[in-house]
């Protein structure tokens, strides 16, 4: 490779996300270093209370993550770049180191990895882009199944009680890979695929984003049942009623759906995307009509949208804590709508 002295595998990181920031505290703690460019993100269109370049470049600083003044730069220093933005800007982020490399050396070579919640024919199309490109990329159909990367907590260091296939002193989520690439043909690439818990399910680029999609299908579509649910039992009164119900004969569903909806506040706007991307893999590969995710969209376009709940930020949380308030404020919000519609 033409791409500088190494003496450490630098690790390009778009962008700097929860997951992203998850993902490089992870690698460095594992002797990577890691760098980033915030200068490219593309400001959000639909949902525009969440384009915070601010943001991200603080939470870049926070986990060490080297800031740099380009994507060509990035693209110089780093042989294995991982993208981890909202699904809406899958393309475009890739069409941007497409673009970099292609305007630098011929002789880089860099390893794209999308690890986005992103459909097969995305991906694919994705691949296929580069495949075109000036100089071809390396790539990589990947997800992210899970939360962030986290230190363990003291308590299950010494048993590593959650994961015993994990490292002893951090939860990682499950990074299914496929394709006809790996990182192996890299210096410490084997090493790098270790640490973010690689595995390759399929040599056909599509299997990966397509195990992501039917995975977020199940989690996320109960979710926005769960936010929908719990919303009109507000309106109606019987929140109470419902949770005794649910407890005596789904309690395991209760338990999912009051940890998993105080969650959506801050992340509904990328989700809406994801559940479009998920109804055209439901189409195109299951053969299903479209309607049921695209109405799942709506949910989360609903809460992005609201005017309390569109607010909430990830470590700055103020409403939609607890199941509760999610349908508080969301029997609020769509009633303010009613209203205004009548």
């Amino acid at each position: 490779m033409s791409c500088g002295d190494r003496k450490a595998t630098k690790v390009g990181i778009l962008s700097m996300g929860d997951m992203g920031a998850g993902i490089a505290k992870l690698l460095i703690a594992h002797g990577f270093s890691v760098a980033t460019n915030c200068r490219g993100r593309r400001r959000a269109i639909t949902f525009p209370a969440f384009a915070r370049s601010q943001d991200t470049i603080d939470r870049a600083k926070a986990a060490n993550v080297e800031l740099l003044p380009s994507d060509l730069e990035l693209a110089k220093q780093c042989p294995v770049i991982l993208s981890v933005v909202p699904p809406r800007d899958a393309e475009a982020t890739a069409q941007r180191i497409a673009d970099a490399i292609s305007g630098g050396s011929s002789s880089l070579s860099v390893f794209f990895v999308d690890l986005n919640a992103v459909s097969p024919s995305t991906s694919k199309g994705i691949a296929e882009m580069f495949r075109r490109a000036r100089v071809p990329v390396p790539f990589i159909d990947g997800c992210i199944l899970g939360a962030p990367p986290r230190q363990r907590l003291a308590a299950n260091s010494a048993t590593g009680s959650e994961n015993s296939d994990e490292e002893p002193d951090w939860i990682r989520p499950n990074m299914p890979i496929s394709g006809p690439h790996a990182l192996s043909s890299l210096e410490n690439g084997e090493k790098l695929a270790k640490v973010l818990n690689f595995r390759s399910i399929s040599p056909d680029i599509g299997a990966a984003s397509g195990l992501k999609m039917c995975f977020a299908a199940m989690t996320k579509g109960f979710t926005a049942l769960a936010t929908q649910a719990f919303t009109t039992a507000h309106r109606l009164g019987v929140t109470d009623e419902l949770k005794r119900e649910m407890r005596e004969i789904f309690p395991n569903h209760l338990t999912a759906a009051e940890r998993s909806v105080p969650n959506v506040p801050p992340k509904a706007y990328r989700w809406v995307k994801e559940m479009e991307e998920i109804s055209d893999t439901m189409h195109e590969q299951g053969g299903w009509t479209k309607e049921l995710f695209h109405g799942i969209a709506g949910v989360y376009k609903a809460v992005a949208e609201d005017a309390v709940l569109g607010k909430e930020r990830i470590g700055k949380r103020v409403r939609g804590k607890s199941i509760e308030d999610v349908a508080a404020a969301m029997g609020e919000g769509l009633e303010r709508k009613r209203k205004k519609t009548e």
